[in-house]
Order: structure tokens, then C-alpha cells, then sequence
């Protein structure tokens, strides 16, 4: 199991599998799922597959101004936080 989450994993999943056209990648994780014209569905998707490849959950509800660097913060601390095996 990876130890961290890259900016690069994340945008990556958000063009293959949540429907962000490859020319909208930012280039700054400072921005909202709404600001790159995605929806919560696409936000459902993405904390599915955060479940899925690391055990980790985040807000059921997309919360307002939530923005990448915050969703990969939270994986990133929440698996910090995990003791190796």
C-alpha cells in the first residue's frame, strides 16, 4: 500500500476516470471540483476509489470549497497516521 498520494495519482484518476478533459488539468490543486467543472458525482467517484486503493474516507458530502490539496492532504495525513506492517 502506497505511503503517500501524489498530486500527479490524483489529477490522473480525475482525467481517466471522473471525466476532467486533459486540457482543464490544473496546474495548482488550489481549486474546487466545481472550479474544474466537475460535479459531486464525479466527487462520489473519487472518494470511492480513496476507499478503495487506501481505506480511507472522505466527507460524504463534498463540502463547499473543498479543494485538491485539501482532499490529498487528508489521505496523505490520514495514512501517515496508519502504523506499518
Amino acid at each position: 500500500m502506497p505511503h503517500q498520494w501524489t498530486a500527479d495519482a490524483l489529477l490522473g484518476f480525475l482525467v481517466e476516470q471522473a471525466g476532467l478533459p486533459p486540457e482543464d488539468r490544473p496546474t495548482d490543486l488550489a481549486v474546487t471540483f466545481l472550479d474544474i467543472g466537475l460535479d459531486s458525482l464525479a466527487y462520489l467517484q473519487l472518494s470511492a476509489e480513496v476507499v478503495g486503493a487506501f481505506g480511507v474516507d472522505l466527507p460524504a458530502e463534498m463540502p463547499e470549497g473543498y479543494t485538491l490539496a485539501e482532499i490529498l492532504d487528508t489521505v496523505n495525513a490520514a495514512l501517515g497516521e496508519r502504523e506499518p506492517v
